[in-house]
């Protein structure tokens, strides 16, 4: 009898322990639902990178639209450095509640792992996925006294004169890993000289005291429409409909290159679910306006708005695809 009571008693006790637990989950998904329903209720943050860059562009757009949409303030924070990485871990180490999130790049998010000796975030463990926002072709350009009018042109200069110096925005970016793949495939002696940023890029090149930078699409486009600069290919595998007269790299002498730049919203590690698909179905009819897709149409963006599973799925992809570019190369963060 006793030993019937004790078994009773155990089993109340379960029982109980298991209500409680219960009771603790469900107000913690009531939570999530509730806080997703009200969801933004005080000013945002969205975190780039230098002024003026794709990823600045982005933000910019999102924050203009958000604002609109939701009634609240959208700060957008630019924070360069070491390729990106400074802005990165600040949103890694963020509250995971939706108010401060990042449009991270294929540096941020699968290169910068394979080339830095330490990182202060883990690219994939400290962010959830939102939405992947877009693509552009890198563009490689070059100062107007360079004596090359084409790729082939260019190669050939590059390996009867020896040393050539290639800019980018920091070590780690689409751009700077762009040129350590044309490195490798043209065997040019080439020395990366890396920016904190493209802003202080940029007028290195235009003033002819660094040869080349593969640049984001959207920063250089009307530099070289302008004629300021001259584009002598882009790294994608077909042409960009935003400048098709100019060849890709790959048909103009260098067959298999490409190396596409992606822009993707990232908030932190374990932000609720509900906020996260609140932010992606948000962007997503943003990028469907056909004022907006006109934008991004004409600055060499490609909008794309995916589920946070298909960036999951693309981002680790894109991070093995530049480790063994990475290490192929030898590159290295300098």
């Amino acid at each position: 009898m006793n030993f019937a009571n004790r078994s009773v008693r155990a089993w109340l006790t379960l029982g109980a322990s298991l209500l409680l637990s219960a009771a603790v989950l469900l107000p913690s998904a009531a939570q999530a639902q509730g806080a997703a329903a009200t969801f933004p209720d005080k000013p945002m943050r969205i975190v780039t990178f230098t002024p003026g860059g794709a990823p600045d562009i982005l933000g910019r757009l999102l924050a203009e639209r958000f604002t609109a949409a939701w009634g609240q303030p959208v700060l957008v924070d630019n924070r360069p450095g070491a390729g990106g990485n400074t802005g990165a871990d600040f949103v890694a180490k963020a509250a995971p509640d939706g108010y401060t999130i990042i449009v991270g790049t294929v540096g941020t998010h699968s290169i910068n792992g394979a080339l830095y000796a330490k990182m202060p975030y883990d690219m994939v463990k400290d962010f959830t996925p939102v939405t992947l926002l877009a693509t552009t072709p890198n563009m490689l350009v070059v100062h107007n006294e360079v004596p090359a009018k084409n790729l082939k042109d260019f190669i050939a200069l590059g390996k009867k004169e020896g040393k050539m110096t290639f800019a980018s925005s920091g070590s780690g970016t689409s751009i700077h890993v762009s040129g350590e793949l044309f490195k490798t495939m043209t065997g040019i002696d080439m020395v990366h000289i890396p920016y904190k940023g493209r802003a202080t890029a940029i007028p290195d090149v235009l003033g002819g005291r660094v040869t080349m930078m593969f640049d984001n699409m959207p920063s250089s486009l009307q530099l070289v429409r302008e004629g300021k600069l001259r584009a002598l290919g882009v790294t994608s595998s077909q042409r960009s409909a935003a400048a098709p007269d100019i060849p890709t790299i790959a048909e103009s002498g260098l067959p298999g290159f490409e190396a596409v730049s992606w822009f993707a919203l990232f908030a932190p590690a374990n932000t609720p679910k509900p906020i996260v698909d609140k932010l992606q179905a948000e962007v997503r009819k943003i990028l469907k306006t056909p004022d907006v897709a006109k934008r991004l149409a004409d600055a060499g963006l490609e909008p794309v708005g995916s589920t946070p599973e298909e960036l999951a799925a693309y981002q680790k992809a894109e991070i093995a695809k530049w480790a063994k570019v990475v290490k192929e190369s030898g590159a290295k963060a300098d």
